[in-house]
């Protein structure tokens, strides 16, 4: 039971670090794509993310901690595990919750999701399934039988080719029951009204936020931890200097370059761009408004929180009047907005009059 709880928390860590680092991309193509971003199809990918590493945790994890281990055999008699059922059913009596049928039930539901998936998400059909099934069950396989390609002396997992047969049934199976799936819910296809303007929601708004806040954190981390890296390499104990302090600086200088480089060009924000939204003609030039949003938006927070006490209390303030503006315009416009006299509007409509403001609460 440990095994599988510590197999599947480590399948939920891997999956929502990949759902970090994809946030951005994953938000800018759907608005792309489909329009707009849904709950559905966000939970589907997120769950998706996580089932894949949980195919990998639950069939190679744990390892062995030393060299002190059983060498597994293997098994190259196709459909073995039929008499094993008969065997064990007839002794025990239990169609349902004998170990031998359980273990061979788990196998198929382990595979299940990977036909819905790739019919749902990806488009693709029961061939495609039934193939990534038995190929993505070898690689497993042949890993155990390699020992993890030559890390182990030897198999601490059994080869099966009855796992092949089974994996594969349960992604077959899997793409049967994405059927239940309405049509319209299925497939990658791009939608046929993805260049149809939205009307810009506190909701799409705080998600723009959102986008700038986790791309700002991500590439400062990025940029901290590779100086980290080389100024240990380059001097190592013969440092001078606080190391973590240097990486910190050079992580929020860059990010925060980087977003200033993005908002002087475009007028916009990373988020605003990901959601597809922008703001309108307002009362101010383009070389003082565009300046204006990086510092009422992620940029200037990084900033203000790099600073020293008190006055990194700044950042505090300017997050709290960010959050309590959300509310008061329904579009989310912001301080942006509110100084500049501007709205926010999706970037897929023409030309609109800033005098219009059909989303003004």
């Amino acid at each position: 039971m440990d095994n599988i709880v510590g197999s599947g928390v480590l399948a939920i860590v891997a999956g929502a670090v990949v759902a970090v680092l994809a946030f951005i991309p994953f938000v800018a193509i759907s608005y792309r794509r489909r329009g707009g971003l849904t709950l559905w199809r966000t939970v589907l990918w997120a769950s998706a993310a996580v089932y894949f590493w949980a195919i990998w945790t639950y069939t190679l994890v744990p390892v062995p901690e030393s060299d002190d281990y059983r060498c597994r055999g293997v098994n190259l008699r196709p459909f073995e595990f039929v008499d094993d059922i008969r065997s064990a059913v007839a002794v025990s009596g239990r169609y349902l919750t004998d170990p031998v049928v359980l273990q061979v039930a788990l196998n198929v539901l382990l595979f299940l999701p990977l036909g819905f998936f790739l019919r749902v998400l990806g488009g693709r059909g029961i061939l495609i399934a039934g193939l990534s099934g038995l190929v993505i069950s070898g690689i497993i396989e042949t890993t155990q039988l390699t020992g993890v390609w030559g890390i182990f002396p030897c198999a601490y997992r059994v080869f099966d080719v009855d796992d092949l047969i089974v994996n594969t049934s349960g992604a077959l199976l899997g793409s049967l029951l994405a059927f239940a799936v309405p049509a319209q819910h299925r497939g990658a296809r791009r939608a046929p009204d993805a260049e149809k303007p939205r009307p810009v929601t506190r909701r799409r708004r705080a998600l723009g936020i959102t986008c700038d806040v986790v791309g700002i954190w991500l590439v400062g981390f990025a940029v901290s931890v590779l100086v980290q890296a080389v100024i240990t390499l380059a001097l190592g104990e013969a440092a001078t200097f606080s190391t973590d302090e240097v990486a910190s600086l050079a992580g929020t200088a860059v990010s925060t370059g980087l977003w200033l480089v993005v908002v002087l060009a475009t007028g916009r924000s990373v988020g605003d761009i990901a959601t597809r939204v922008r703001f309108t003609d307002g009362v101010l030039p383009a070389w003082v408004a565009r300046p204006l949003r990086f510092v009422t938006g992620a940029g200037a927070f990084v900033l203000l929180g790099a600073l020293p006490a008190p006055w990194s209390a700044a950042a505090t303030a300017l997050a709290l009047a960010t959050v309590a503006l959300l509310f008061v315009w329904r579009d989310g416009r912001g301080l942006t907005g509110w100084l500049g006299r501007r709205r926010l509007v999706d970037d897929r409509a023409g030309v609109v009059s800033p005098t219009v403001d059909r989303y003004a609460a």
